[in-house]
């Protein structure tokens, strides 16, 4: 073969080899569409869903977000936190036959925020038992979380929770409790409020916007593993710069009534998607 032909073709199985490369990568990264089976597209499109929950899905994805964080009907999930039960709709009827749904929230007087919430959600499953008469309710400490037994779950997902824990100091305590309830292999998943990088601390805790950094930094000390990031949930609208932080957007929307047309054209704030992996070993 002569020398020129030989190295063109050299070259063009180094070529073909590398789009190849390229486009397994791709295929491997990406969320949800591609990996949402019918169960779960059924469950997000169930009309018992309370239609004001429903109109926010153009805001949090939840197909898209649950396929990314490798969500299957036959796990074991932990929520971290599901106030008012927006994912509990979905996640809830989706585990009913073959998996588990754990709705873990932390204990609270009764006569306080945080107690009024947790029986108002109680009560949302108890008005529904062909969806909820399953869910397994979890109350733990705030201030150190137990999630049941070790080595338990497949998934842990949190939704817009840790800006709360760094807020109160307590993330690290969380982030703990998350690796002890994994599996060797499981999944973390995190969604929240995105900061622009470099951001100081004490504007974080005020504004609810957090790094990516911090966030990385605290579950990388608990002995996660970060395995991808996504930008499924991200917002180039939200300067992460509002009056009164995060909740100047929707769905809070604590602002003045003349600027509600200004941040409802914003939306829901820009968000981290982010899946950690336990190690195996």
């Amino acid at each position: 073969m002569p020398r020129l032909h030989a190295t063109l073709l050299a070259s063009g199985l180094v070529l073909a080899f590398a789009a190849c490369a390229s486009t397994a990568a791709t295929d491997s990264t990406k969320p949800a569409t591609a990996q949402a089976d019918a169960a779960l597209d059924a469950a997000i499109a169930d009309p018992a869903r309370d239609p004001k929950n429903v109109l926010r899905d153009v805001h949090r994805h939840p197909r898209e977000t649950l396929g990314f964080f490798q969500v299957k009907p036959d796990a074991t999930i932990i929520e971290i936190s599901p106030s008012g039960g927006w994912y509990s709709e979905i996640l809830a009827p989706y585990l009913r036959d073959d998996g588990r749904y754990v709705a873990a929230t932390g204990a609270a007087p009764a006569d306080s925020g945080g107690g009024k919430r947790n029986a108002a959600l109680q009560a949302k499953f108890a008005a529904s038992p062909a969806r909820y008469d399953r869910v397994q309710w979890l109350e733990y400490d705030g201030k150190a979380p137990v999630l049941g037994a070790p080595g338990a779950a497949d998934v842990v997902l949190t939704f817009r929770n840790v800006h709360n824990w760094v807020a109160a100091g307590t993330t690290d305590a969380y982030f703990q409790a998350f690796f002890a309830a994994l599996k060797p292999g499981g999944v973390l998943g995190v969604v929240d409020h995105r900061a622009r990088p470099g951001t100081d601390l004490e504007t974080m805790k005020k504004s609810g916007y957090l790094t990516e950094a911090l966030v990385i930094d605290h579950a990388t000390r608990a002995g996660f593993v970060l395995e991808a990031r996504s930008e499924i949930n991200a917002n180039p609208k939200d300067s992460a710069d509002h009056p009164n932080g995060v909740w100047t957007l929707p769905p809070t929307n604590r602002h003045d009534g003349g600027d509600a047309a200004k941040y409802a054209a914003i939306g829901e704030s820009d968000r981290m998607t982010l899946r950690f992996r336990k190690p195996a070993r």
